[in-house]
């Protein structure tokens, strides 16, 4: 964590007579608040050194300042003995999850019981509703691949076993708030669209004839079949009314059926437990799915007798994906360092005292913490020189895209965190100290969230003992797009489980959880 760390030197422009005793001591200090949060690939100096940088006329609020911004690093700070305290709670409040239904991790039984074998054939529908946007995929399953001769420079992939077609539809905050029985038609409609321009014909279908779809449905639901179960409470900012504590296969089905498109809703499919399906089709040795990006989650293999609360019938294969809803974590507030920024994101959100370890990792509320700390470090003096601009003030304005963006400047003077501020915050003049300032609140927030996800992936892996081989297929933009975001889970992973983190791979999918919903909804057809 601290081979290429850097302090930078501090130019003190204020009260001469500090004595070297103190400024050694105030240097010390510093370092040891940089250590935590900061990883090997992105060096940078801290809230604190950057406050004292002489590029700028010094805040009249003094020592003070230096407090402020120190707190601040100390509170979104992430030792590892807090990890490895996390991780004993993590395991626990699994257990406590898989022997009861009512506890923070649902741990929700997903009623898969295989994984796919490469050898499943037939045309399936997909779809995936998660958030602002919605595929509906047309995935032709081609049984066994072709072997292909390796060539005298490497291995040549075989041909892919899946052919896939899709198109993705924007899902409106008409729709996402307003009546849920529009949502689904308006769901239906976009599928008999897609079906047309792709040349199939769901409606003249020969007599007992339907093509079977996976619904990839990303919100809790408590699952009783494999194409059955109901809504808890919605997330993502959906609030659609009508549909919390009903089926939303039914409520597709009827939609279809509305539509008279012979159409059969053949699995209800979490997007965790979709890509890990659709990873462990390339990779048998995955045992684990995460989601992280603008929400967070994960679903992994569980040995059924480890289920104490499975009432079903036993599977041969004896095991079950489990979809654990792992947003829930630590509801209670027992390990969680939450910050006052935390807090009041979580009073002011849609669902207030719930998953609140998704609101402190996933990519929908990283720019809001990010913005809260920025307002009230402006309301304070100590940023900006204490002129705010309406689009700071306002909710959710800050998005966690403007955070990639900065995290990535590492131009002379940060010239592009300039223009993300002028142009997208609305604040026309910043100091080189104030740019230095917000991108490490930057860094801060991000290396936090990629911690607490590296923290609960060392939870299950522990749990299910597989810290000799394990694969995580990971879906999601923070992983894929995010600055140093892989990296920095990658050193937690390090910190926590020590040399048995080069057993673990953590690997990027891409539209897994609709490759995922196919091949589940071809096991369901079998």
């Amino acid at each position: 964590m601290l081979r290429d760390l850097k302090i930078e030197t501090f130019l003190f422009g204020v009260t001469s007579g500090i004595a070297l005793a103190a400024i050694a001591n105030y240097l010390l200090s510093t370092y040891a608040l940089v250590r935590g949060p900061v990883t090997h690939d992105n060096p940078s100096i801290s809230l604190s050194s950057a406050e004292d940088s002489t590029d700028d006329t010094p805040n009249s609020q003094g020592s003070n300042v230096s407090k402020t911004l120190e707190q601040l690093e100390r509170s979104l700070a992430l030792p590892k003995q807090k990890l490895h305290e996390i991780v004993r709670h993590f395991i626990k409040e699994m257990q406590r999850g898989l022997a009861s239904p009512d506890q923070t991790l649902k741990m929700i039984p997903s009623f898969v019981v295989s994984l796919p074998k490469g050898n499943e054939t037939g045309i399936f529908l997909a779809l995936d509703l998660g958030g602002s946007n919605f595929r509906v995929c047309e995935a032709t399953l081609q049984g066994p691949a072709v072997s292909t001769p390796v060539s005298s420079s490497g291995a040549v992939p075989a041909p892919s076993q899946i052919r896939m077609r899709q198109r993705k539809y924007v899902v409106s905050e008409e729709l996402k708030t307003g009546i849920g029985r529009h949502l689904f038609e308006f769901i239906a409609n976009c599928i008999a669209e897609f079906l047309i321009e792709i040349g199939i014909d769901a409606i003249h279908l020969p007599a007992g004839q339907e093509i079977p779809l996976g619904f990839t449905f990303s919100f809790p639901c408590y699952q009783t079949a494999i194409n059955r179960g109901s809504l808890i409470y919605w997330t993502k900012g959906f609030t659609a009314t009508g549909v919390e504590g009903r089926d939303p296969v039914l409520l597709l089905q009827d939609a279809l059926l509305h539509k008279k498109l012979k159409i059969r809703v053949a699995a209800l499919v979490n997007d965790t437990v979709g890509t890990l399906v659709s990873h462990a089709f390339q990779d048998p040795s995955t045992y684990i799915g995460v989601i992280l990006g603008t929400g967070t989650n994960a679903a992994y293999v569980e040995n059924i007798d480890q289920i104490l609360k499975w009432t079903g019938e036993r599977p041969a294969s004896g095991k079950m994906v489990i979809n654990m809803e792992w947003g829930a974590f630590d509801q209670e507030g027992v390990v969680l360092p939450r910050t006052e920024y935390d807090m009041l994101l979580d009073r002011h959100s849609s669902y207030p005292k719930a998953h609140l370890f998704e609101k402190m990792v996933s990519g929908m509320y990283l720019g809001e913490i990010m913005r809260l700390i920025l307002v009230d470090l402006v309301s304070t003096g100590e940023l900006f020189s204490g002129v705010s601009s309406s689009i700071l003030e306002t909710a959710y304005s800050f998005d966690t895209a403007n955070m990639s963006r900065i995290e990535r400047d590492h131009s002379m003077g940060l010239s592009d965190t300039k223009l993300v501020l002028e142009d997208l915050v609305g604040i026309p003049k910043t100091t080189p100290n104030d740019r230095r300032i917000v991108k490490r609140v930057a860094e801060l927030i991000g290396t936090r969230s990629a911690r607490l996800a590296a923290a609960g992936i060392a939870g299950i892996v522990t749990k299910i003992n597989k810290l000799d081989d394990c694969t995580v297929a990971i879906d999601g933009s923070l992983f894929s797009q995010y600055p140093h975001y892989a990296n920095r889970m990658r050193d937690a992973l390090r910190e926590i489980v020590g040399l048995a983190a080069e057993n673990i791979a953590l690997v990027q999918t891409q539209d897994g959880s609709g490759q995922g919903a196919a091949l589940i909804a071809a096991l369901a057809d079998i």
